[in-house]
């Protein structure tokens, strides 16, 4: 069965709606230079207390430098880190070790072919990738949240190449899930915006996406 992860969690009640309707990992918004959903990181502490066993707890960090990283970490204390940006200073290892038991995924936007070599290179570093439909290249950066659908095919050869789990992100909904599923088979899916109504999770928005993902 395809996982999905709720992203841009707001509240403790918001966690415990999307677990209950079947998510298995939850996504909580650490500071970003844009996009919706960020939060305090003594909420997103506060909500990752509460998460049960068995579902996966984000962190989502624009953070670049694997110390400033590990000092968040302390903080938030998730069960997961999703590093938003390219990692600029430090090396993987290194949150490993500091990090212990703490799962790794790195986002890799998709802008084009490139994107095969980048995901290929960090794949060997971390415990999943995570495609989305941002732009670092922006003055101000885009990391997700973005709601663009970007080249499923590009995503397909990606989670052809690598020996790591694969979420999908960007733009994903109830019209096109099914369609993200047959093209790409990701391990999991990662959505913010498709299950959410003026940027509250929307109940008959989640019932029908995670009807439309196991229905398959």
């Amino acid at each position: 069965m395809t996982r999905v992860k709720i992203c841009c969690i707001s509240s403790v009640e918001e966690a415990m709606l999307a677990v209950k309707y079947g998510a298995s990992a939850l996504g909580l918004v650490s500071a970003m230079p844009s996009g919706p959903g960020i939060i305090t990181e003594n909420l997103i502490a506060e909500i990752a207390e509460r998460v049960p066993p068995g579902v996966a707890s984000f962190l989502l960090t624009s953070k670049q430098t694997a110390d400033e990283i590990i000092e968040q970490h302390k903080n938030c204390r998730t069960n997961t880190i999703q590093i938003c940006d390219h990692l600029i200073d430090g090396k993987y290892s290194e949150l490993k070790k500091a990090l212990h038991g703490i799962k790794i995924v790195q986002v890799v936007h998709v802008t084009g072919e490139e994107s095969l070599h980048e995901a290929a290179e960090v794949s060997k570093h971390v415990d999943a990738i995570l495609l989305d439909s941002g732009n670092q290249k922006l003055e101000i950066k885009e990391l997700g949240g973005t709601g663009r659908v970007h080249d499923w095919s590009i995503s397909k050869k990606i989670r052809e190449s690598i020996g790591v789990p694969l979420y999908l992100a960007g733009g994903l909904k109830p019209d096109n899930v099914q369609d993200a599923i047959r093209n790409v088979n990701p391990f999991g899916l990662d959505l913010c915006s498709g299950v959410r109504t003026n940027g509250k999770l929307d109940v008959q928005k989640l019932s029908m996406f995670m009807e439309k993902v196991n229905s398959l």
